[in-house]
């Protein structure tokens, strides 16, 4: 009943998590509220998905629960390192994106803006998605492992998968032919995966 629970519970965080982010939903908001609203509404969005997150911690912690597993020394090192570089480099990815607009902390004085900028180089020129493969490891690496872990990690993941398959939908809308060759030549996930001609370059550089 326990991993009903939560696996119902995180349905509904990845459902209304995707519907707010989508074109449709922001239309309706800016026709129902106005211009003006959209200038908080990245800011109140990053906010409503942290919040309602932590319900779904709550329930992994509290509900019966079983032990899988715990990574024994020494690969418990290994995996801590590795999980360590993987943040670090979700930190350079998020860096080289725009922190303060992905944050929704820009938008209040200078206006919702537009589709933004299509980032394709440093992190982004070896995935498509660096925060989604790095967010990956980190999860996937933890250092003990029980069912109610594991069934939150297999929902983040298969949301993680659903919404990279959306959200590069609204990137080709967004950013049509420069997106759709940025994406022939670059993997979605795991580094290397494709093999890109050499004499190609990244595309939307500014």
């Amino acid at each position: 009943m326990g991993t009903f629970i939560l696996i119902l519970a995180s349905i509904i965080w990845g459902a209304v998590h995707s519907v707010l982010a989508s074109h449709g939903a922001k239309d309706a908001a800016r026709r129902s509220l106005g211009a003006g609203f959209m200038r908080w509404y990245r800011l109140l969005y990053n906010g409503f998905s942290l919040v309602t997150f932590l319900p779904l911690i709550m329930l992994t912690a509290l509900l019966p629960d079983r032990l899988l597993y715990t990574i024994p020394e020494p690969w418990i090192y290994l995996t801590l390192t590795i999980q360590a570089a993987a943040a670090l480099c979700l930190l350079v990815a998020v860096l080289q994106t725009d922190v303060w607009t992905f944050a929704g902390l820009s938008q209040p004085f200078r206006g919702e803006g537009g589709a933004g900028q299509l980032v394709t180089t440093g992190m982004y020129r070896l995935v498509r998605h660096p925060l989604y493969t790095t967010g990956l490891v980190i999860l996937w690496l933890a250092p003990q492992m029980t069912v109610n872990r594991l069934v939150l990690i297999i929902c983040l993941s298969l949301y993680i998968f659903i919404g990279a398959y959306f959200e590069e939908r609204k990137l080709g809308r967004d950013f049509g032919p420069v997106y759709a060759e940025y994406k022939a030549r670059t993997p979605m996930f795991l580094p290397g995966l494709k093999i890109r001609p050499p004499d190609s370059q990244a595309a939307g550089n500014s």
